[in-house]
């Protein structure tokens, strides 16, 4: 069972996003003090996937982009661990683990059912993603980064990422999803760190036999909420005109 809060702890808005870009979406500067603050870094796909989240929840935020060599001390002092993404919502609370910033955007608002996958349980979800942000996160950063990692060998580490890959593509042999014939929270919560793992080695990535991992991943690329949550911002410094991540 997940141990993650399913409790609403605000309003959010009601209406349907569907996850399309548009003139419309383009974030605005206004300030509004009911609003909750998100401190993000665009290329992070753990942050990146606390703003789809928000996009798909219809959860307007006020963003701030963060440089991570150059963290503010606001962010700093909200989240001691200091890593993104960091929500704080109107009443001071802070939400720092960008899979419980997804939960509870979707409890407050889940007009695409992100959390009631058409296959399985939300729980079945929890285990899968769990199973991404654990085994492969390891593999993963072992691989891309391994001169950071004493002793890593990459090719060893690439092996057994490819592993779990395979187990993904046989998931997605079966459905279009992950859980089903529409995407669900599994699907955008793990879809950035398979990115970054065909981004290291896209000619290799292409490659492999994994036909329906590729097609899900590019996909995910072309959706409207990859797209959005991908918009480019100046990094934030205290006394900003406040830049509004709009849902729509």
């Amino acid at each position: 069972m997940s141990e993650i809060d399913l409790t609403p702890q605000t309003k959010a808005s009601n209406s349907a996003n569907t996850g399309s870009s548009s003139n419309d979406d383009a974030p605005t500067n206004a300030a509004d003090p009911s609003r909750p603050v998100l401190y993000s870094f665009r290329r992070c796909p753990y942050a990146m996937r606390a703003r789809m989240a928000l996009l798909a929840a219809d959860i307007d935020v006020e963003l701030r982009e963060v440089v991570l060599r150059d963290k503010p001390q606001s962010m700093i002092t909200a989240s001691p661990k200091a890593t993104v993404p960091v929500l704080i919502q109107p009443d001071g609370s802070v939400i720092d683990e960008s899979l419980e910033i997804m939960v509870w955007a979707l409890v407050e608002n889940d007009p695409l059912e992100w959390l009631t996958p058409e296959s399985g349980t939300l729980d079945d979800m929890l285990v899968l993603i769990a199973q991404n942000d654990g085994p492969f996160k390891h593999h993963l950063d072992r691989f891309k980064y391994h001169t950071r990692y004493e002793d890593a060998d990459p090719a060893e580490h690439r092996r057994d990422a490819e592993k779990i890959l395979n187990r993904l593509d046989g998931r997605l042999a079966v459905g279009k999803y992950l859980f089903g014939s529409r995407p669900a929270l599994a699907d955008f919560a793990i879809a950035p760190f398979i990115r970054q793992f065909a981004n290291a080695d896209r000619e290799a990535f292409d490659a492999m036999p994994f036909v329906h991992l590729q097609r899900w991943l590019e996909d995910f690329l072309a959706s409207g909420f990859f797209e959005r949550a991908m918009t480019k911002y100046d990094q934030w410094h205290e006394g900003d005109a406040p830049i509004i991540f709009k849902a729509a």
